[in-house]
C-alpha cells in the first residue's frame, strides 16, 4: 500500500511539472514578449520601406568596399521581418561612423531601442569627431516615422562601411528599395 502511495505521488508530480511548462511553454508563445522585443516591433511597423536613394550631406563613398555597387550579398540582420537571408544588391557603399540609438519618436510613440543604424551624417551638428557611447544627440534621419527631429542617446558606436541595398524579403514580401543602413559585418558573399 505504501508503495502504491508513493507510486501515485509520484505521477502527481509528473504530471504537475509537465502542465507547468505546458503553460509556461503557451504564455510565451502568444505574445508574452519583452518590451524590447514589443519596441522592435513597433520600431519597423512605422520603416520607410522605399528610401529616396539621397544621401546625406558630405558622406563619403568607401573607396575600396568589400560589396561593390551593383553586386550582390545575402543579409545576415535582421532589422526588419523578412531581411534575414534576404539577396541583395548593393546600391551604394560608405565608409562612416555607425550608430545604434535610443529614441523617443516625435510622434509620441513608445520609446525605441537599439534602433540600427544612424549614420554619423544623419546626426544633427556632427562634427569631424565620432559621438560617444551615452551621448545625447538629434536624428537628422527619416528611416522611421518620428525619427527626423527626435532626441536620441547613442548606444553604440563604430567605424565601418555601410551599405545601401535593393532586396526582396525573404519571407516573400515586397521589394525593398534603398534601404539605409545594413553594415559590412551583417553581410556575407552569395
Amino acid at each position: 500500500m505504501k508503495k502504491n502511495k508513493w507510486l501515485i505521488g509520484l505521477l502527481i508530480t509528473f504530471a504537475f511539472i509537465f502542465l507547468l511548462s505546458a503553460c509556461s511553454s503557451s504564455s510565451n508563445d502568444h505574445g508574452n514578449h519583452s518590451k524590447s522585443d514589443n519596441e522592435t516591433k513597433m520600431d519597423h511597423e512605422h520603416m520607410n520601406m522605399n528610401g529616396s536613394g539621397e544621401v546625406p550631406e558630405g558622406l563619403k563613398e568607401a573607396e575600396n568596399p568589400t560589396y561593390k555597387v551593383g553586386s550582390q550579398a545575402i543579409i545576415n540582420a535582421d532589422h526588419m521581418e523578412g531581411m534575414k537571408g534576404a539577396e541583395a544588391t548593393i546600391v551604394g557603399a560608405y565608409d562612416t561612423w555607425v550608430y545604434s540609438i535610443s529614441y523617443e519618436p516625435t510622434t509620441g510613440e513608445e520609446k525605441v531601442s537599439n534602433h540600427k543604424w544612424v549614420i554619423h551624417e544623419e546626426i544633427k551638428n556632427a562634427g569631424t569627431e565620432s559621438f560617444k557611447v551615452g551621448d545625447k544627440v538629434t536624428v537628422e534621419a527619416d528611416h522611421m516615422e518620428g525619427m527626423d527631429g527626435a532626441e536620441a542617446t547613442i548606444d553604440s558606436v563604430q567605424r565601418t562601411t555601410v551599405y545601401m541595398v535593393n532586396y526582396t524579403p525573404a519571407d516573400g514580401g515586397e521589394k525593398v528599395t534603398n534601404h539605409k543602413w545594413v553594415i559590412e559585418s551583417e553581410l556575407s558573399t552569395k
